[in-house]
């Protein structure tokens, strides 16, 4: 028990991330190496679920590729993870947002949470 704490200790890259929720829409700097060559690709889209804790928290990005839907998990801890910033906070009621995959156009649009400056 002991030893898989210190194996967590020494992967976490301990990196500060904004604290965001479901329905919040993200930007997330994803790391990709090809080859010998690293990029830097943004994957822009809405956070449907949240779910883990500790180090093993992840979360499930989906965003609009054309016509067709795109869901993409990304565990919280990854070293390939550069940046995640908030872009818009989403209004809504519940934790894991899985009807947006049944709504297409106008009507899988969730609704922006005005914040008061």
């Amino acid at each position: 028990m002991d030893l898989i704490k210190i194996a967590e200790e020494a992967f976490a890259t301990g990196k500060q991330h904004p604290s965001f929720k479901a329905g919040d829409t993200v930007t997330v700097a994803y790391r990709i190496v090809e080859g010998n060559k690293e990029r830097i690709q943004m994957y822009r889209g809405v956070v449907i679920k949240i779910c883990g804790h500790g180090e093993k928290k992840r979360f499930t990005v989906r965003k609009m590729s054309g016509t067709v839907g795109v869901e993409r998990i990304f565990p919280l801890e990854s070293p390939a993870i550069d940046s995640i910033t908030v872009n818009k906070i989403g209004k809504v009621r519940r934790a894991k947002l899985y009807y947006l995959r049944k709504l297409t156009g106008k009507k899988a649009r969730i609704q922006e949470k005005r914040t008061n400056l």
